[in-house]
């Protein structure tokens, strides 16, 4: 397919950070065409109740807030597109994007294209998404007051979610596949010496269990060391095994941590390549908050005019 005119700049994802940038944008009267990507909204999608998002008193659902975030740049004048950009060209501005459905260039990218936590990836996975299973414990913690909950993962992340899930949880069960964590010393010490942290060693989760509603009302354990099976009862589990930044059609072009995330000039969103900067999760692995991500999407949009200004675009 041939190139496709594009405005002045492309926003690469569609969830806080990228239709956050696209409303600053078309409100600068800057020209802009989104890409929603692969996951419309992104991970917003599969949060059932989002109630620390700053407006809404009485918590608003996900993909509510995405589509009402998504119908706010369209009625600023961003053009969203439902297709996924495969490849991207930055040695030189005009920069060209490719997609699943075409080439399209611009002299300003913005990347959102965010994270994608891991997954056990057991049978049925999907179907527990909101109904008990979930990968962030600031997010989602809340919800499961007074209720045992488990926690899967032995590293920092891990550790640091079963200690906050305390807050709210009677008992937090922590899974990890070895006889030893892998966290740092000063959380391992402060997890465990929680009274209502206790730690499944050397297991595994093979299968998740359903109440009637297809609520998550238990885990089957597998014990890595060869001994049999057993229940975990539980209402909620959280996977911290690490998430993915989704920087795979970047090809190596821009800095990453060792991690996979794209490293910005230090108290900018710019990437230090003229016209490209990068916003929300995809260059974030402390925070991951929707909020975070949409003020991040702001400041790569302001800083976006301002250089194309510059340029006298």
């Amino acid at each position: 397919m041939s190139d496709t005119p594009a405005p002045k700049a492309i926003v690469i994802g569609s969830g806080p950070a990228g239709l956050t940038a696209a409303i600053y944008l078309s409100r600068a009267n800057v020209p802009n065409l989104l890409f929603e990507g692969h996951q419309p909204g992104g991970q917003l999608t599969i949060t059932t109740e989002v109630e620390n998002f700053p407006g809404f008193p009485d918590g608003i659902t996900g993909p509510e807030l995405m589509e009402r975030l998504k119908a706010q740049a369209a009625r600023f004048g961003t053009v969203i597109r439902s297709e996924s950009v495969t490849a991207v060209d930055l040695a030189n501005g005009p920069y060209r994007v490719r997609t699943d459905s075409g080439a399209y260039t611009a002299p300003v990218v913005i990347i959102a294209s965010g994270s994608t936590a891991r997954w056990l990836h057991l049978p049925d996975e999907e179907s527990f998404h909101g109904k008990g299973l979930s990968a962030c414990a600031t997010c989602d913690g809340f919800f499961f007051r007074g209720q045992d909950v488990a926690v899967v993962g032995g590293g920092d992340t891990a550790l640091e979610e079963a200690t906050y899930l305390t807050n709210f949880a009677s008992k937090v069960t922590l899974i990890h596949r070895r006889g030893e964590l892998r966290g740092s010393k000063i959380m391992q010490d402060r997890a465990l010496a929680n009274p209502k942290i206790e730690v499944a060693w050397n297991a595994v989760p093979s299968r998740y269990l359903a109440d009637g509603n297809g609520n998550l009302r238990g885990l089957v354990l597998a014990d890595t060391t060869g001994g049999p099976e057993r229940e975990l009862a539980v209402t909620g589990c959280f996977i911290a095994i690490g998430h993915t930044p989704n920087t795979a059609f970047l090809a190596g072009q821009l800095p990453t941590d060792e991690s996979g995330y794209l490293v910005t000039v230090p108290g900018t969103t710019g990437m230090g390549k003229p016209g490209v900067f990068a916003c929300g999760d995809v260059q974030d692995h402390v925070y991951r908050q929707a909020i975070t991500s949409a003020g991040t999407g702001c400041m790569a949009a302001i800083e976006a005019e301002r250089w194309l200004a510059a340029q006298g675009h």
